[in-house]
């Protein structure tokens, strides 16, 4: 590695990340329009979303404890033609006439089973790519490409695409995919956490590992908690944000959606600007902040009648989210022994979707008992207890110390810490 610059190897991941968002958005938007053209069973069109986020739970964890014990390269280029080969096959029978709602829905299941390995090898191979110092550019780059890519060009394309035919937006997914796999492939050396175990060890025992190390460390077990935790908040906010946009607001389809691009548009931002306010800011002000904005954000939606206000807590939201995951993720990066990567990322991501799916049910069964504030009020009042509750978890020092210290070596059997990749 030269210096403490973003080398070309950063640069291939960069761009598989940002075409496979690219594809990934398209699908996303295209999905629902063909289950709509099929049925208009609100059942069905609803199952999509189940589809969506079940690999999340069922796969979150087993896939930290695959990213750990294989190369995490090879992983993720297997991961992509694996999805290559599901997407051809749906647009092929798309094309043949022959494609109904139960195959999308296998597909999508296959697609995004990968993608919850495929992220989690992916943030476990970052550190063996970049300097420990650029690792809050390289999330804020990675993290930029995709909002640019998925909440501001997929959505229209995808629309656009599906118009032509409904098996474009699927085969230029496809085709993202592949290219993501030529270029994952591209880069140079070994990418494997640790050495193969001497004795066999059950999937259980290595998840639990990951548990007990990532509940051993007070910062980051504070940070997966409070993600899991505020996306049940937020989730619920956003499941029936359309009602509070037409009945409070005053707002027609197209207002509700400029509303998601002042979120999408602060989130690139943060994106882009990321490095440079965090070391503004430190890391500690960075991750505080955030949580007043956090609260900002529901009391906004939950007593402000104006779009005006609205639209700018959705983009300071936004700003807030961005650096927020780029702290998390470079925090994680930094403080986790690289043979215990996979399995401390991919807890994460579990407890992340854990809440999402119960911010889902929970805001619509909320909104319709107590009404259409009422999941913003509640959202609120959790801010700020988490506020009071972690304030001084982020002190200076805390934080200062974990950007200081190197990744530690992983206790118990079998758990080297193997490096990135070869010179």
């Amino acid at each position: 590695m030269t210096g403490e610059r973003l080398d070309g190897r950063f640069a291939r991941l960069w761009a598989a990340s940002t075409l496979s968002a690219l594809g990934s958005g398209t699908a996303t938007v295209a999905a629902p329009l063909y289950v709509a053209s099929r049925t208009d069973d609100p059942l069905v069109v609803a199952a999509g979303a189940a589809v969506s986020w079940l690999p999340w739970l069922l796969f979150a964890l087993p896939g930290g404890v695959l990213a750990d014990r294989v190369d995490r390269r090879r992983l993720m280029v297997l991961i992509d033609w694996v999805r290559v080969g599901a997407l051809v096959a749906l647009a092929a029978a798309m094309l043949a006439g022959r494609a109904g709602v139960a195959l999308l829905y296998v597909v999508l299941f296959v697609v995004n089973t990968g993608e919850v390995v495929f992220r989690t090898a992916a943030q476990a191979v970052l550190p063996a790519v970049v300097p420990r110092a650029r690792l809050e550019r390289a999330n804020g780059w990675l993290s930029g490409g995709a909002q640019v890519m998925q909440n501001m060009v997929a959505g229209p394309l995808g629309g656009f695409l599906f118009v032509l035919a409904a098996a474009v937006p699927f085969a230029l997914n496809a085709g993202t995919y592949a290219l993501s796999a030529v270029l994952v492939g591209l880069l140079a050396g070994s990418y494997r956490g640790a050495p193969a175990p001497a004795g066999t060890r059950s999937v259980r025992a290595e998840v639990a590992e990951g548990f007990r190390w990532l509940s051993s460390q007070r910062l980051l077990r504070t940070m997966a908690l409070l993600i899991g935790l505020l996306n049940v908040t937020l989730t619920a906010a956003v499941a029936v944000l359309v009602l509070l946009a037409t009945e409070r607001l005053g707002l027609g389809p197209v207002g509700y959606g400029v509303l998601f691009t002042c979120m999408a548009v602060g989130g690139l931002l943060g994106s882009v600007l990321g490095d440079r306010l965090i070391a503004a800011l430190s890391a500690t002000w960075t991750v505080r902040v955030g949580l007043l904005v956090e609260a900002g954000l529901h009391l906004a939606l939950a007593a402000s009648r104006s779009a005006a206000v609205v639209g700018f807590a959705l983009f300071a939201f936004g700003v807030h989210s961005a650096l927020w995951n780029i702290v998390a993720n470079s925090l994680r990066q930094r403080l986790t022994p690289p043979a215990l990567m996979g399995r401390v990322g991919s807890t994460t991501l579990f407890l992340a979707a854990g809440g999402n799916c119960v911010g889902a049910l929970l805001g619509g069964v909320v909104a319709a008992r107590f009404g259409i504030t009422a999941p913003y009020w509640v959202g609120f009042v959790v801010a700020v207890v988490v506020i009071a509750a972690t304030w001084r978890v982020f002190d200076r020092a805390t934080v200062a110390a974990a950007y200081a210290e190197p990744a530690p070596e992983a206790p118990g059997p079998a758990v080297s810490a193997a490096g990135g990749p070869a010179a």
